[in-house]
């Protein structure tokens, strides 16, 4: 699991997927957890409800990387915790990690 001295009210990071596949991402990554959507394009803001408080994700397409022929696309994402102690940032990180982690080979 994240340690818990390791997830910040305030979490910055990027992922490697399309808008859409974070979209489609989110019910498993967050347990089903009630969620409040807004944003259109290459922005968007998902508002989840866990435990005591929430988790607002805000996400944005950012340049694709390029490896020889290969692009990548990239989202920049914000994770805002709010009302939440830093085990339960670490718990919803670990399944928001497993969830979305893609296997290799």
């Amino acid at each position: 699991m994240t340690g818990t001295a390791t997830v910040p009210p305030l979490l910055q990071r990027e992922m490697g997927c399309t808008m859409e596949e974070f979209v489609r991402w989110i019910p498993g990554a967050t347990r089903n957890a009630p969620v409040v959507s807004c944003g259109e394009g290459s922005t968007a803001t998902h508002t989840v409800s866990v435990a005591s408080g929430s988790v607002q994700i805000s996400v944005q397409a950012a340049p694709s990387r390029r490896i020889g022929a290969i692009v990548l696309p990239v989202l920049l994402v914000t994770f805002r915790f709010i009302d939440l102690d830093a085990i339960q940032r670490a718990e919803f990180l670990a399944h928001f990690d497993n969830y979305t982690r893609r296997g290799g080979g």
